[in-house]
């Protein structure tokens, strides 16, 4: 770890317990059955990331040729998000430090080799409300930088069960994920890991 992380970061290791981490897989494959799993592509270029990705809330965030945004609709189906599972939105309650319920829940799952680049997450209108972040199976290097680019950066391993708060300051801190550990997790029938992240 070569820089302290900025103001608003919390990192609460081991949130949800092996019984609830379970569930919330479970959870998942529900809302994949509804909403299947898709690639989204960059603004512009159009190459496809290596996160595979889709939502449940009210909103789900899109990105494709014309750009990022959110909207009520899967861009392949046509149809509506699935609700947030109960355990997400009572996290949302418990960590969070907003009035309001969140929105949209990104549920981006990485391949053994899936990264994703340093970057903000700045396309929501409400910046008071933090990102909350839930991993399930294999572990994650995680990068957190700082609100410069070239800010120093420091990185953690986040495993399965932990819970990360980006609020405060920390809100549009860059940060990334360097790299997945296969094999760190027997939660998912196969390895890769699973990211639930809740915004408003």
């Amino acid at each position: 770890m070569h820089a302290p992380p900025p103001e608003g970061f919390r990192y609460l290791a081991g949130y949800f317990d092996p019984a609830a981490q379970r569930a919330l897989v479970e959870a998942v494959r529900g809302i994949v059955k509804e909403a299947p799993l898709y690639r989204p592509s960059m603004p512009r270029t159009g190459q496809k990331l290596t996160v595979r990705m889709t939502n449940c809330g009210a909103l789900g965030w899109v990105s494709d040729v014309t750009g990022y945004r959110y909207q009520p609709l899967h861009p392949v189906t046509g149809g509506p998000w699935p609700a947030m599972p109960q355990a997400l939105t009572d996290l949302w309650a418990e960590v969070s430090d907003f009035p309001h319920p969140p929105e949209a829940c990104l549920v981006n799952y990485y391949a053994p080799d899936a990264r994703l680049g340093l970057h903000v997450d700045a396309d929501e209108g409400e910046k008071r409300a933090p990102v909350v972040s839930v991993s399930l199976g294999d572990t994650a290097v995680f990068r957190l930088g700082g609100l410069s680019r070239r800010d120093p950066t420091r990185s953690m391993r986040l495993v399965s069960g932990d819970v990360v708060v980006l609020g405060g300051t920390a809100r549009l801190a860059y940060h990334g994920v360097d790299r997945i550990l296969p094999g760190t997790s027997t939660l998912l029938k196969e390895p890769g890991r699973i990211n639930l992240t809740m915004r408003r």
